[in-house]
């Protein structure tokens, strides 16, 4: 990760500086002479450690009574080595005899998630995208071989992304099953409500221009963000053509001049309505804001950053599906009442 551009403050929570003393059992050997390894544990901690016979009291005071050995015989490894461990028979027996005594260096603390041992590596990101530093770290871990029973999980900010995504996901198929069922309801027409729902299609398609245009990162959240509000938005220019057409048909008009008629009377509603919500959204876009704590303008703030991804997503979206509804929702539904999208008869 170090190698990886645009990362700092690189650490990991693996503590390994706390020196021990490590007795490893021969256990065929200690089992030979008549010793088990909870007996030597036993007879360790009560050496060392002391082992509590009871309680002197004097007065109100009470005070513990430990056995162990002076401090003389526990300062050095050689010393615990030179244990005699009681067997079964009572036999005295060197813990040097059935155990290899040595010094090493253990974990100052071990962290567990769900019940597994993990250590946790992270890093900010300066200077470039943290999607795309992860990205280029993936790809080097990637090529690292594990033993077997470890792994590798990817936390913070990914996992959180993740679950952002999930959920943005399942709320974008939700609007637009709420909005077909609406104009389902409205129109009394699939095929009337399935050309309402193309302008959602042509929104998608200015977001992804306008974030290109901008050299702006798809962002999981606010740009998802902008482009469901944007489903519930881009719907109302296609709403009022054909309900408006829908009238003129039942007073009697053809589909052809209904259409070209509802076109010339409700441009104006609707582009008045995409100039009103993209001009809105210009501020939130630019990064200029007004703070009242101060009295003045502010110029990329960094609220301003973190909302700028969504306001250009509703601005390039609205502005792309607002021109190609003008045009595709006319011929669609011209179409679809000319009978081309029918069967023909025999």
């Amino acid at each position: 990760m170090k190698e990886v551009y645009g990362i700092v403050d690189l650490k990991d929570n693996l503590v390994k500086s706390k020196p021990e003393i490590r007795v490893r059992v021969d256990r065929e050997k200690a089992a030979l002479l008549g010793l088990s390894t909870s007996d030597i544990s036993y007879t360790l901690k009560a050496a060392i450690g002391g082992y509590k016979l009871g309680v002197y009291r004097e007065g109100d005071e009470e005070y513990d009574i430990i056995a162990r050995l002076s401090e003389d015989r526990r300062q050095s490894v050689a010393d615990i080595a030179n244990l005699l461990v009681p067997n079964s028979n009572g036999d005295p027996v060197p813990l040097s005899e059935i155990a290899q005594v040595e010094t090493g260096t253990g974990y100052g603390s071990i962290k567990r998630k769900d019940g597994k041992r993990v250590i946790t590596v992270s890093a900010g990101v300066e200077g470039r995208n943290s999607a795309d530093a992860l990205q280029e770290i993936m790809q080097k871990v990637a090529k690292i071989e594990l033993p077997n029973g470890y792994g590798i999980k990817y936390s913070g900010e990914q996992e959180e992304q993740q679950k952002a995504t999930a959920f943005l996901e399942k709320a974008f198929i939700v609007a637009l099953f709420m909005i077909a069922l609406v104009l389902v309801t409205q129109f009394n027409s699939i095929r009337q409500s399935g050309i309402v729902l193309t302008s959602v299609v042509l929104s998608l398609s200015g977001v992804l221009m306008g974030l290109l245009i901008m050299r702006m990162p798809f962002g999981i959240i606010m740009t998802g963000v902008g482009v469901i509000s944007l489903a519930g938005v881009v719907v109302n220019n296609a709403i009022v053509l054909i309900d408006y057409a829908n009238q003129l048909r039942a007073s009697g008009m053809e589909p052809d001049e209904a259409i070209r008629t509802a076109g010339r009377t409700r441009l104006r509603p609707v582009l008045l309505t995409a100039v009103t919500t993209i001009l809105g959204m210009l501020p939130m876009a630019t990064g200029v804001s007004f703070s009242f704590r101060r009295l003045a303008w502010e110029i990329g703030s960094e609220t301003a950053e973190w909302w700028s991804s969504m306001a250009v997503a509703i601005i390039f979206g609205l502005s792309f599906a607002t021109v190609l509804t003008l045009i595709v929702v006319p011929v669609l539904y011209s179409y679809a009442s000319t009978g081309i999208f029918r069967r023909k008869k025999a």
